[in-house]
């Protein structure tokens, strides 16, 4: 008996010396800001299940704690650690060179150190071309509007590929985009996304894209306050040209608020499927307020990354990620499929397969 509590341990001790080590340094906003940290940290947790990895996170208070926290990661021999923001660059870039046994990996962004650090970018203006698709076919006043984080060409990625897909389905299609600052505070300021929202439904728009990281929520919230769009609002010119979701069950607040000449208001979401979020009455059986979400599978990155430590298959350099490699994409669910009807879907999907096959070339600026 002695023996085999012995050799129990033992097996334990070497399984735990074993186990890869993952550090995870957070952008701006929280971990679970149900967007583009949360898919991070979502793959993270996904290879700590199926790959037996342990993960340990880090939500900077502020950029200038990032590279003690880096130093702390070298000095307890992490494996793997990741900077989940283009902003991480420069601190990642500096940790990786000093410690060059050390694997990291950068997301959204490109390292000049090609050795230990892999760089992993996406084709953001692929999955948003597929959004301004849908909204364009979709919007009832032929007005659609794009909130940005912050401005930078990261953002402007998604913008150019949203006002693309949405002219190719609709050349009359009127956009207007708009940002909520030129720092990083851009991402975690729902209060300021608020307010742009009411301009673009001002300006007739109602569909209203959000790529702003944690700040999308006040475009949600406030697609949710106003719920509906109404005729006595709309500015001069602008006039509804359809009214696609007639048909569809409504909740008792929408019926209330939104009574006589009305069309209903919608949000695509971004990163993570934030399709739910648009059920605002808990209720997938009414009309929901999320027509879609442009998906940037950050969690697959994440965890395709982890996975080639754990096989010592790791190689450092640039990894892109587009509609081909499945790295973006635009959600469907029972919270929006009465929303997209077969043809508008049939539709999107010739759009996909063009893009995939090169037949259509989506710009990034």
């Amino acid at each position: 008996m002695r023996r085999l509590i012995t050799l129990t341990l033992a097996l334990t001790a070497v399984a735990t010396a074993q186990t890869t080590k993952v550090g995870m340094v957070y952008d701006a906003g929280t971990k679970f800001d149900k967007s583009f940290n949360q898919s991070a940290y979502e793959g993270s947790q996904r290879a700590q299940k199926e790959l037996g990895v342990s993960v340990t996170d880090f939500e900077p208070g502020s950029y200038g704690a990032i590279p003690g926290q880096l130093q702390k990661f070298a000095a307890e021999q992490f494996n793997l650690v990741f900077g989940v923001g283009f902003a991480n660059n420069k601190d990642i870039t500096e940790a990786a060179t000093a410690n060059p046994k050390g694997y990291y990996a950068l997301i959204d962004d490109v390292s000049s150190n090609t050795s230990n650090v892999a760089s992993v970018v996406f084709k953001e203006e692929e999955g948003s071309y597929l959004a301004g698709y849908i909204a364009a076919l979709t919007s009832s006043t032929g007005v659609i509007g794009f909130v940005g984080g912050m401005e930078v060409p990261l953002i402007y990625k998604f913008a150019a590929g949203f006002k693309a897909g949405a002219r190719a389905a609709n050349p009359d299609i009127k956009i207007y985009s708009r940002y909520v600052g030129k720092t990083p505070e851009a991402w975690n300021d729902p209060a300021t996304a608020y307010r742009l929202a009411d301009t673009l439904k001002k300006q007739g728009a109602d569909i209203i894209f959000a790529a702003a990281g944690a700040s999308g929520r006040g475009v949600i919230s406030y697609v949710q306050a106003t719920q509906c769009v109404k005729a006595s609002d709309l500015p001069g010119g602008v006039t509804f040209t359809s009214n696609n979701f007639a048909s569809l069950k409504k909740s008792a607040a929408y019926t209330k608020a939104c009574a006589g000449n009305t069309r209903p208001m919608f949000f695509i979401g971004v990163d993570a499927n934030q399709n739910y979020l648009g059920d605002f009455d808990k209720n997938p059986a009414t009309m929901n307020h999320g027509l879609t979400s442009m998906l940037k599978r950050v969690d697959n990155a994440v965890y395709a990354i982890i996975k080639t430590v754990t096989a010592d298959r790791f190689r450092g350099g640039e990894i892109r990620f587009g509609l081909k490699e499945g790295g973006v994409g635009y959600a469907v669910d029972e919270y929006n499929r009465a929303l997209l009807p077969t043809e508008i879907t049939r539709q999107v999907e010739q759009q996909k397969n063009r893009i995939i096959r090169g037949l259509v070339r989506v710009p990034s600026k």
